[in-house]
């Protein structure tokens, strides 16, 4: 009698069987939705029907092991056109969280954003600002930030006033089969290690697909970075970001973008009809105090990219006449030149620590040499680059099987 009492105890003890939680649009789903999300036990699908939420404030998850699954992204619209407040639409703070097939329209501030999560998955997912490109739009679409293992697959985000797939300080990241269009940045992987991005379209943005590095963040000396068979076409929207973001610098026409990063391969991508530049090498140019911080593009490996219609029409300062003075059309690859920086406070002029190695041929060499020269002291030549240097490619990232098990389930 004593044993069965106390397996009695061990059952009681165990974990609770997952539930399905569904929830309806209706009147009052801000607090229905938002109770089923701090009441949802580790394993719970919380299911969303069909339907239009309208929302006034944003939304928290923070449970572990829960999906958040509506009925399609032309189905399930969370609708955050009159939300208070500067907040997210979603936030997630948990780990093993998946938010799949449904759409969010017209966040205050970014569309779907995970903090500190490891192993989040955005699946199937449509993150749209509807009122046109505008600086009041907000700012990332999906926005993962400080988080491990992240998946993002088949998400389509539109009108972000920063980048509408935006991945920053994070780690072991696939970017795949996603579609941003008429954002400032389409897809952007920031401060962030060990990252794969392809069979993407990027296009309609101001710039495809950027790789940026900055100084005084948490994580920084972003590195390990492949981007492969990805579509970035025509990139040539007006730059609608607010003054003073990073990204308000892009300009309009450019395809791929890598600055201040290491060990970036850039191949077999698709790459037509950006006015600028199809692709862009350079450093960081603005002044820093940050003594870790190198600003300089280094290791990068440009090869194989297929291009047509690229740099008809630079917006960049001084691009026109750069143009003019090769011929009319920038070449597909530019890179600025710079190869050495002072460390603040230092005073030592350090020098790049990788080669820039561009099979695809030729290069556009502005020849700045030192970081933040000016524009103005650029002496443009067009080279052929040497045979491919020895290189070794950012391995295969491999994100944990039950999450690509959890993606693969419905």
């Amino acid at each position: 009698m004593r044993i069965s009492a106390f397996l009695l105890a061990v059952v009681a003890s165990g974990p609770a069987v997952a539930a399905t939680i569904t929830v309806a649009p209706g009147g009052d789903a801000q607090e229905r939705l938002q109770t089923a999300l701090i009441e949802a036990k580790p394993g719970d699908r919380l299911q969303l029907s069909a339907g239009r939420y309208a929302l006034a404030g944003g939304l928290s998850l923070d449970v572990a092991g829960v999906t958040v699954a509506g009925a399609g992204p032309g189905k399930t619209i969370l609708d955050f056109s009159g939300q208070k407040g500067e907040g997210e639409g979603l936030l997630v703070t948990s780990n093993d969280v998946v938010v799949r097939d449904l759409a969010v329209e017209n966040a205050k501030g970014n569309g779907i954003k995970s903090k500190g999560s490891d192993g989040i998955s955005f699946l199937n997912l449509r993150v749209e600002w509807t009122g046109g490109p505008k600086a009041s739009n907000g700012a990332y679409g999906v926005y993962p930030v400080s988080s491990k293992h992240v998946l993002i697959d088949n998400v389509f985000v539109k009108g972000a006033s920063d980048a509408g797939i935006y991945v920053g300080q994070s780690q072991q990241i696939v970017v795949r089969n996603s579609h941003a269009t008429g954002n400032v940045a389409g897809i952007e992987i920031e401060n962030s290690y060990n990252a794969d991005v392809h069979h993407n379209v990027a296009t309609g943005n101001t710039g495809g697909i950027l790789v940026f590095d900055l100084p005084d963040l948490p994580q920084q000396g972003g590195h390990s970075i492949r981007l492969f068979d990805n579509e970035v076409t025509a990139n040539n929207h007006t730059n609608f970001a607010g003054r003073g973001n990073i990204v308000a610098s892009v300009p309009p026409g450019t395809g791929v973008m890598v600055m201040a990063n290491r060990n970036v391969h850039i191949f077999d991508n698709d790459i037509a009809d950006n006015g600028g530049n199809a692709i862009m090498l350079v450093a960081y140019r603005n002044a820093f105090t940050d003594r870790n911080y190198n600003p300089l593009p280094r290791s990068i490996v440009v090869r194989g990219n297929s291009y047509s219609g690229n740099g008809a029409a630079p917006k960049f300062p001084g691009g026109a006449q750069i143009a003019a003075a090769v011929g009319g059309t920038l070449p597909a690859v530019m890179w600025d030149g710079v190869t050495a920086f002072s460390v603040p406070g230092g005073g030592l002029a350090v020098k790049a620590d990788g080669a820039i190695v561009v099979s695809d041929s030729p290069l556009l060499n502005l020849n700045l040499k030192t970081q933040g020269a000016s524009p103005d002291t650029a002496r443009p030549e067009v080279a052929m680059m040497p045979a491919m240097a020895s290189a070794r490619e950012p391995a295969a990232i491999v994100l944990p099987a039950a999450q690509e098990a959890r993606a693969k389930g419905r």
